[in-house]
């Protein structure tokens, strides 16, 4: 897949995002519910957006700018609470390795 095709589909679940969070280094993600939100400011995630203190296009040129400045292991992925199977809960949108 494109990297556009892949940022089109960043961007289309950001509809329904309660955040982004990352790490500093490379894990960027994208908070689906107000549970991952509060696991993410209880791990130390600086910096942790809100959704409802920004706008969608504010958020992707965020996410664009984390991903272009973290280092190569880097991804985004969407994460979702689950609780039966918590590693059921992410989903790859722009996985590692995906511009090699």
């Amino acid at each position: 897949m494109s990297m556009v095709k892949r940022w089109n589909k960043v961007e289309a679940w950001l509809h329904d995002a309660k955040g982004i969070a990352f790490d500093g280094c490379h894990k960027i993600y994208m908070l689906m519910d107000d549970e991952q939100m509060a696991q993410m400011k209880e791990y130390g995630y600086d910096p942790l957006i809100a959704a409802d203190s920004t706008t969608i296009d504010e958020m992707l040129s965020t996410l664009m700018e984390w991903y272009e400045n973290s280092c190569g292991l880097r991804f985004i992925n969407a994460v979702s609470t689950n609780h039966e199977d918590p590693n059921l809960g992410f989903i790859d949108l722009i996985p590692q390795g995906a511009e090699e």
